[in-house]
């Protein structure tokens, strides 16, 4: 099954899009956050537990499967999709992102990327062809082109011949990509220069990918410059394709980055801050761990229709987590992708009633306590 994407509408006074994806006989709408299942696996989640967070796209990582099991093992499982088995559409992304994270300047070439298997020191090398054809063995419903992410900030001279290796690579990733019930998107990379993230769009655009990633974001840059950066790239992105912002998940930048015209997301952000006792609720980011609920009795949020709140509360999760029981991490991890999940819904409702703007100012007087 090849997902396909349908712009209901652009709400009036924004560039906010409500839109759907189409897999098989199930329709999503957008905007919409996907949970990230890094290693196959949400972490501390079963996949039934993440459905029950209203997820439809997950998100799984190229680099890690091919490290661990290796993609050979998940074909030979019959994809991802039974390999963990999740029956909603799967995104996997291209190892673009451990270009930044991992490897350093020298270990870029033009051909690929030069790594260091960190479980036993083997000298890896991913190319395009090959992130594709991992990509392809994976099974995933959405591919990612190979991209250099480029930390921030970088100078003007660096990010253009990044800019022309990404597109270099796309073109080559394009010719290699075979399956033709896998969607692959493009990279829109460019940095802080309005400029090249233009010349890279529009590049992408004649390589007719079936979607648009903007990349090159939550690398070391303030929110304003962030904001800047995908409102270069989707001004030049076609309205009958979804764009897809990579590694965003802070509640503020979902509802900032809607508003600028993107349409899915994905991060780790909310079963990392479960992991540290953390929980996101309308009035602010909270830490359960403080000694404030221990004999709090009420739910982690009285607004929230998680299996968490619905069942368990503060003083539970408190004790859990305070005594390192995984289930603690697993409640919190629940409730924070509920939490994200939710914000996307009411999102789509604030666009269907084009009211994105007065939403943000409430949204904002209630997360931080200001006007």
């Amino acid at each position: 099954m090849k997902v396909e994407y349908r712009l209901k509408k652009t709400e009036a006074h924004t560039k906010a899009r409500l839109g759907e994806i189409i897999y098989g006989n199930k329709v999503y709408e957008t905007p919409m956050f996907m949970p990230v299942g890094t290693q196959a696996t949400v972490k501390t989640l079963s996949p039934e537990q993440v459905a029950s967070c209203n997820s439809g796209i997950i998100l799984a990582n190229t680099y890690h499967l091919w490290l661990r099991p290796g993609e050979d093992i998940v074909r030979s499982a019959g994809g991802l999709h039974k390999f963990m088995n999740y029956d909603g559409p799967i995104l996997t992304d291209s190892g673009g992102f451990q270009v930044f994270s991992l490897a350093k300047k020298k270990d870029i070439t033009p051909d690929g990327v030069y790594f260091k298997n960190q479980y036993n020191g083997d000298k890896l090398f991913l190319t395009p062809e090959k992130s594709i054809a991992i990509q392809e063995a994976l099974g995933s419903d959405i591919a990612i082109s190979f991209d250099e992410c480029v930390a921030w900030p970088a100078d003007r001279k660096y990010v253009e011949e990044s800019v022309k290796r990404t597109l270099e690579w796309a073109k080559r990733g394009k010719e290699a990509h075979t399956r033709s019930d896998q969607s692959l998107f493009g990279v829109v990379q460019g940095g802080e220069y309005p400029d090249l993230r233009e010349y890279c769009a529009k590049e992408l655009i004649k390589m007719n990918f079936d979607g648009y990633t903007v990349g090159g974001t939550s690398v070391g840059e303030d929110k304003e410059t962030m904001y800047k950066m995908v409102g270069y790239a989707t001004k030049h992105l076609p309205e009958d394709k979804v764009r897809y912002l990579m590694g965003v998940g802070d509640p503020i930048d979902i509802v900032e980055n809607v508003i600028r015209g993107i349409d899915i997301f994905d991060c780790v952000s909310p079963t990392r801050l479960a992991r540290h006792g953390n929980a996101l609720t309308k009035y602010g980011k909270i830490n359960i761990k403080n000694s404030q609920y221990k004999s709090d009795f009420t739910p982690i949020s009285d607004v929230c229709d998680c299996y968490a709140c619905k069942n368990y509360t503060k003083a539970y999760i408190h004790h859990l987590i305070k005594c390192d029981e995984t289930f603690g991490q697993t409640l919190l991890s629940i409730h924070n992708i509920r939490y994200l999940i939710h914000l996307t819904e009411e999102l789509r409702e604030a666009i269907k009633n084009d009211s994105i703007l007065e939403y943000r100012e409430k949204f904002i007087e209630d997360y931080y306590g200001t006007k």
